[in-house]
C-alpha cells in the first residue's frame, strides 16, 4: 500500500526547498485537514544523500534546534550531495513537548516500519521507511533523554547482522567526534528507526545529547559540530580546519542486565552520578515512600559493572520505570 503522505517539494530538485509533508487527518474541526510536518531539502552536485531527523520524541530538543539552524543557514552551493532534513519528525508530539503523539498516543520510535493506513504516527513511520530510507545513503536520528532521563552525550550505532555495514557506521560515528560512542548491542524493541534503517542496509547513527526536557548547551554544540564533521567525512563539504577531536570513549549496551528498574512506587534517591564507574552489586539508589514513613526504603542494585551513562530525571518513579542504565567498555 502506498503512503498517504504528500508534499509539493521535489526531492530531485537542486537548491534549497523548505516546506512540509502533509498527512491527511480528518477530525471534527477540520474534515479535510492535514497534519503538517516541516521538511527541508538541500541539494547540489552528485554526492551522497544524508537524511537527518529530530523530534522523533517531542520532548527532546537539541536535535530540533540544530537541524532548524542548519536548514536555515546552509548554502546549497557549499555542499556536494543532498540533505533531507526533518527537524520535528513527530510534529504533533514536538508541538506538544511530549515523548509520544497526543493524537494517537503512539511512540514513533516504536512504530517502524509503520503502516500507511494506521494511526498518524504509524503513517509517519511508514513514510520514512518506504519513501525516505530508499533515498538515503546515510541516516542520523538525533535524540536526548527527554523529560524522564538524563544522558551523558554520545553518538550511537546499532549493531546489525552485517559486519561491513556496522564498520561503516562506526567509522561515521568516530568522525562525528562526540565524547562517547555507544554501540547498542541489545535493544528491548525491534521497531526502532535505526533498526529499520539497518534492515534496509543504510549507514545509520543515533545519539543522545542531553535530557531532562531542556536544551543542553553542551549537547547542542556537540550535535552542531558533529553534523559538520559527518558531512565532511562523507565528502559533502570541504574538510574542516580544526584540531582533530579527542578520540571517543567507546562503550556498548549488551543486555537487559545493564538496566535498573523501579521495584515499587515512590521517590528515587540516586546514589551514583552520571559518568561514575560502578560495580555489580553496588547500590544504585533508594526508593522512598513518603506516604508511609514507617516503610523502609527499597535499595536497588546494579546487576553488572560499567559506566553510568543514563539516570532517571524526575524524582518520582513508578514500578517498572527505568531509573538507570549502564554501558560497558567496548574492545576496538
Amino acid at each position: 500500500m502506498a503512503t498517504q503522505i504528500w508534499t509539493p517539494l521535489d526531492y530531485d530538485k537542486p537548491g534549497k526547498q523548505i516546506g512540509h509533508l502533509n498527512l491527511p487527518h480528518s477530525v471534527h474541526r477540520s474534515a479535510y485537514g492535514n497534519i503538517v510536518i516541516p521538511l527541508g531539502i538541500v541539494a547540489n552536485g552528485t554526492g551522497p544523500t544524508l537524511l537527518l531527523t529530530a523530534g522523533t520524541h517531542g520532548d527532546e530538543y537539541e536535535g530540533q534546534v540544530a537541524l532548524t539552524r542548519l536548514l536555515r543557514d546552509i548554502d546549497p552551493a557549499a555542499i556536494n550531495g543532498r540533505l533531507i532534513i526533518l527537524p520535528m519528525l513527530n510534529a504533533p508530539a514536538a508541538r506538544a513537548g511530549l515523548r509520544v503523539s497526543p493524537v494517537d498516543g503512539v511512540n514513533l520510535n516504536r512504530a517502524f516500519p509503520g503502516d500507511p493506513l494506521g494511526s498518524p504516527t504509524q503513517a509517519i513511520a511508514h513514510y520514512v521507511s518506504s519513501v525516505l530510507f530508499p533515498l538515503a545513503d546515510v541516516y542520523q536520528d538525533l535524540h536526548a533523554g527527554g523529560s524522564s532521563l538524563d544522558y551523558l552525550p554520545f553518538v550511537s550505532v546499532r549493531a546489525s547482522v552485517d559486519a561491513d555495514l556496522d564498520a561503516k557506521a562506526l567509522a561515521a560515528a568516530r568522525a562525528f567526534g562526540a565524547p562517547y560512542i555507544q554501540v547498542w548491542g541489545y535493544s528491548p524493541d525491534p521497531r526502532l528507526s535505526t533498526a529499520e534503517s539497518n534492515r534496509q542496509k543504510i549507514i545509520s547513527l543515533g545519539g543522545e545529547f542531553g535530557g531532562g526536557g531542556s536544551v543542553s548547551r553542551r549537547g547542542l554544540g556537540i550535535v552542531e559540530r558533529g553534523l559538520q564533521r559527518l558531512m565532511a567525512h562523507l565528502g559533502m563539504i570541504a574538510p574542516l580546519d580544526e584540531t582533530p577531536p579527542t578520540p571517543a570513549i567507546e562503550v556498548e549496551v549488551k543486555g537487559r542486565d545493564h538496566y535498573v528498574y523501579a521495584a515499587g512506587n515512590g521517590l528515587f534517591e540516586p546514589l551514583c552520578d552520571l559518568g561514575d564507574h560502578v560495580e555489580a552489586g553496588q547500590t544504585c539508589g533508594l526508593l522512598h515512600d513518603p506516604d508511609d514513613p514507617t516503610r523502609p526504603a527499597i535499595p536497588h542494585h546494579f546487576a553488572t559493572s560499567g559506566l553510568l551513562i543514563c539516570r532517571r530525571h524526575p524524582g518520582r518513579a513508578e514500578r517498572g520505570d527505568c531509573v538507570a542504565h549502564l554501558a560497558t567498555p567496548r574492545r576496538r
